[in-house]
């Protein structure tokens, strides 16, 4: 059986999402009553609709609400639906997504027919976070018409790269991929949000830069590069086995791996001369020649990000020089290269939760950052002091807030917005020094980072959404030293 790219996409989410009702967010999430959900406003009596598919946990009466139901996810998160004047189902049902719950009323502490409607990322929470970006992730868009499949799928950001590198699989597992002197060593959660395997070592260019990106029928695949060689594999089914390493082009510094709105994977790599890349000709299909882009930082840093409207974005810095590329339109041609900045050590880039790019940059006197102030424009540089000449990741919260995170040989420490879309907190320490760093998100939507040294590879994970675990082995092995 094979995965359509938006069943593989909203697998890695979570699950898909259908629209819960018709009507209007008359109140947002947040706010100055701190109003834990949205409440979406129609005539009395307007069909209510599970997110998706689930157990029904709570179905009665509440305090505030009248009257609630609540469905676990086979995510682990959990969505409430509350003020219903009729409801249809009863604990310990299975409901499938889109199945009509409940009909739209004013019960309990109300102002008038409306669907409050709450998610929680574990059934330990006591509040919730912002269904809209929630929904959003699973396909949904508010306003939205039940019954109707969800519109275009969510976006697919490109993942952090660099010598280690993390990535879901299509049925929800992490993977991570750390480069040693010996090649490429690889491990995966043996269940969703779970433990992990013992280290593979699967050969592949030594001291590689890596990247990992998913086909668009779901299938990761990963790239290595090498001052000698560039190499990929790929895996042969969602979420399964793994092909051999397979030649990919000549060595170069860094790389890094997007995928096109259309699913096509696209791959920049950085050499002596400049910036080159690689694209699939058709989704899950064959490839491009090696192409120049017509220059580009030399032996630079790559990464890319990519825009509200699903162009991608490349970033590449070396010591001397920051620049950056677009494309000028959806799926298309590529812009000349602009200066971004001066050079650097290391970059991250990530994206807000409207969509915003965000850009950090360390360098020896620490980490500056620079955020879109619309699609076309940019703020100035501002410094975050933070730790010199650092290796940088990034990625978001539960909630949609942009969490950065920083090693150097001496310290790791982190940064995250203080609210969605909003400044940043204070630099705050996250562990001692190392050599490498890359975060990523699982299923459940807690980050999990990833850090390196010449002892190995450990790995530290948030517990809660903003508390986190002590730094740790990845299984019970150190895996390969990086220096």
């Amino acid at each position: 059986m094979t995965t359509s790219p938006a069943a593989a996409r909203a697998q890695a989410a979570g699950y898909a999402a259908s629209c819960p009702t018709t009507g209007f967010i008359s109140d947002p999430y947040g706010g100055a009553r701190d109003h834990d959900g949205i409440d979406i406003a129609a005539p009395h009596g307007t069909p209510i609709h599970a997110v998706g598919d689930g157990e029904v946990i709570n179905s009665g009466p509440a305090d505030g609400y009248g009257q609630w139901i609540r469905i676990l996810h086979p995510d682990g998160t959990v969505t409430e639906y509350g003020h219903m004047y009729h409801r249809d189902v009863a604990v310990g049902e299975r409901v499938t997504a889109g199945q009509r719950i409940a009909l739209m009323g004013a019960e309990g502490q109300a102002d008038g027919p409306h669907l409050h409607l709450r998610v929680r990322r574990d059934t330990s929470m006591r509040h919730g976070i912002d269904p809209v970006p929630y929904l959003a992730e699973r396909g949904v868009t508010i306003p939205c018409t039940p019954g109707r499949r969800p519109g275009p799928p969510p976006l697919v950001y490109p993942v952090e790269s660099g010598r280690v590198v993390s990535a879901r699989s299509a049925d929800g597992r992490l993977e991570v991929f750390a480069a040693g002197a010996d090649g490429v060593h690889h491990a995966w959660q043996t269940q969703v949000n779970g433990g992990w395997s013992e280290w593979e070592r699967l050969g592949g260019p030594a001291d590689a830069q890596l990247a990992v990106a998913p086909n668009a029928d779901g299938r990761l695949e990963a790239f290595a590069v090498n001052g000698d060689t560039v190499q990929h594999r790929y895996q042969l089914t969602p979420s399964g086995a793994w092909s051999d390493w397979e030649d990919f082009g000549t060595g170069g510094s860094s790389v890094a791996a997007g995928v096109n709105a259309d699913g096509r994977i696209e791959v920049f790599a950085s050499g002596p001369v400049g910036v080159f890349h690689r694209y699939q000709t058709a989704p899950n299909s064959g490839w491009s020649t090696w192409e120049p882009t017509g220059g580009g930082p030399a032996g630079s840093r790559v990464k890319m990000e990519k825009a509200p409207d699903g162009r991608l974005e490349v970033f590449a810095l070396n010591g001397s020089t920051f620049q950056h590329l677009y494309q000028t339109a959806v799926n298309g041609g590529w812009s000349q290269w602009e200066d971004f900045g001066g050079g650097g050590h290391d970059v991250t880039v990530d994206h807000n939760a409207d969509g915003r790019l965000e850009v950090f940059a360390s360098g020896p006197v620490g980490v500056f950052h620079r955020y879109q102030t619309s699609p076309t424009s940019w703020s100035e540089w501002e410094p975050t002091r933070g730790p010199a000449n650092s290796r940088l990741t990034s990625d978001r919260t539960a909630d949609g807030r942009v969490e950065v995170f920083a090693i150097n040989g001496e310290t790791a420490a982190h940064i995250w917005q203080k609210s969605v879309n909003a400044p940043y907190s204070d630099w705050d320490e996250f562990g001692t020094g190392g050599t490498e760093i890359t975060a990523a998100t699982n299923a459940d939507g807690r980050i999990e980072v990833f850090g390196t040294s010449q002892a190995g590879v450990h790995h530290k994970w948030q517990t809660g959404f903003s508390t986190w675990s002590k730094w740790a082995w990845v299984n019970s092995t150190s895996g390969p030293p990086m220096t």
